[in-house]
């Protein structure tokens, strides 16, 4: 198999911190890897060092088929990158961007020009793109920055948390223009704190962790891999939540969660399932709700590093506005 993307062993230390532990990883040609993991783990790292912006201290890894250290003018010609905020200035027009990369990857006035203009309207831009990117919205921007990193038509795509700060709507959008993208055989490496992101766009999914893989696989083999699915139990009558949680707590082995009137519970034995429902009927409790799930990537992440994702998107926001 053909990888666009190989690294094998990457170590980086900041000082005493170690970003990087040893981390192996591939990405085949025209697929969509997801790099999930808490704050400080070595997303960025990583793909700072794949993208040729750092140098690892040890190992090595190789870009269409190009060695990062030894090649990396090759590695640069066939890579585009977008990261975590906006990289455009504001007080040129959304077309002036575009032409002025076109003008720095080496395309002559004429081409850049073309290629704008393309590229403004693959991204829904055209019409906005005479005016200043800063009266753009937020989700315009990151569309424009992406359209930015797509003018040298790259085969290999790095997108570092790409949706960060981003409305619903605009990431939903986003997601499609990479859809599109995946479309047309571009290689892509994705690292987000989005766990559904990772749901909905990516083929394969490896988790980081203090600078290491802690695990890897498609989606549905993560969710596999915590050995439990998942109860939901919505009682009828609010008063009788203490009741449900009492008894689904009886019965499983993991403590249960309660959250917006629900009962949440891991079940790592079905079975259980029926003899929870005869002992709720028994006391008189009526379920409006009652499901039982596979694990959802949230869960996964928290059974791998002892956290929520959410959490983690929750402390980067309180950080923002500290």
């Amino acid at each position: 198999m053909a990888y666009a993307i190989e690294a094998e062993g990457l170590v980086k230390h900041y000082g005493q911190t170690k970003a990087l532990d040893g981390v192996d990883l591939v990405v085949p040609q025209g697929r969509l890897l997801g790099v999930l993991g808490p704050n400080g783990a070595g997303k960025t790292t990583a793909v700072r060092i794949l993208a040729t912006l750092l140098r690892p201290d040890a190992g090595r890894a190789a870009v269409g088929g190009y060695d990062i250290a030894s090649e990396s003018h090759q590695v640069r010609s066939l890579i585009g990158l977008t990261g975590q905020y906006a990289a455009v200035d504001e007080m040129l027009t959304g077309a002036e961007n575009l032409v002025m990369i076109g003008r720095l990857l080496g395309l002559s006035r004429s081409a850049s020009k073309q290629r704008a203009n393309e590229l403004l309207a693959r991204f829904n831009l055209a019409d906005a793109g005479a005016r200043a990117t800063k009266t753009y919205s937020g989700g315009m921007r990151r569309r424009l920055d992406l359209a930015a990193s797509l003018i040298g038509r790259p085969q290999v795509l790095f997108l570092d948390e790409p949706t960060t700060g981003l409305d619903p709507r605009s990431r939903t959008e986003l997601w499609e223009v990479v859809r599109g993208l995946m479309a047309d055989g571009v290689t892509v490496l994705l690292t987000t704190q989005y766990l559904e992101e990772a749901d909905q766009l990516a083929d394969d999914i490896i988790v980081f962790d203090h600078g290491k893989v802690i695990a890897s696989g498609t989606s549905d083999q993560l969710k596999s891999t915590t050995g439990a699915q998942v109860l939901e139990v919505r009682p009828l009558q609010e008063g009788h939540l203490d009741l449900v949680v009492q008894v689904v707590g009886d019965m499983v082995e993991t403590a249960p969660e309660t959250s917006g009137g629900k009962v949440t519970a891991a079940v790592h034995d079905p079975a259980v399932v029926p003899a929870i429902v005869r002992r709720l009927d028994e006391l008189g409790v009526i379920a409006s709700e009652l499901t039982l799930r596979k694990s959802s990537l949230d869960e996964v992440f928290l059974a791998l590093t002892g956290h929520r994702a959410e959490d983690e998107i929750a402390t980067e926001k309180e950080e923002a506005f500290a």
